[in-house]
């Protein structure tokens, strides 16, 4: 198979695998060759591949989506880091894509405010029209 993962600004990885394991919203899951074509919700965690050579490798992704159709897996996703340990990699996981999502709150809340204002002001002006 054929593990593709797509970042916004990069292809972070293109290898040959026999095997990917990553984590959706209901649990993790395996794909090996014979599998039917899948399509699965990443959340904020592990993914790992066994290699052609029978390395098994792990990375910490951010949320994203992962598309298996034949012999090819795309996984796309804002981040990913290969890591040295897999505590390294939890530990990256819980820092820094748990604060992006903190930060995607605050921005999310920022800007209903700034909608309310406006609606708030729109509708002064056009009440007084």
């Amino acid at each position: 198979m054929n593990l593709k993962i797509l970042l916004p600004t990069e292809i972070f990885l293109d290898e040959e695998v026999s095997k990917v394991t990553a984590e959706a919203r209901n649990g993790s899951f395996c794909l090996l060759p014979e599998h039917i074509d899948f399509a699965a919700a990443l959340v904020p965690g592990l993914l790992s591949f066994k290699a052609e050579e029978g390395e098994e490798i792990f990375l910490a992704v951010d949320e994203g989506v992962l598309v298996k159709v034949g012999q090819n897996i795309s996984v796309s996703t804002r981040n990913a880091v290969r890591g040295p340990s897999l505590g390294q990699l939890r530990k990256t996981i819980e820092e820094r894509f748990n604060v992006l999502d903190d930060r995607e709150k605050t921005a999310r809340s920022v800007m209903a405010r700034i909608e309310a204002s406006f609606v708030r002001r729109f509708l002064e002006v056009h009440g007084r029209g």
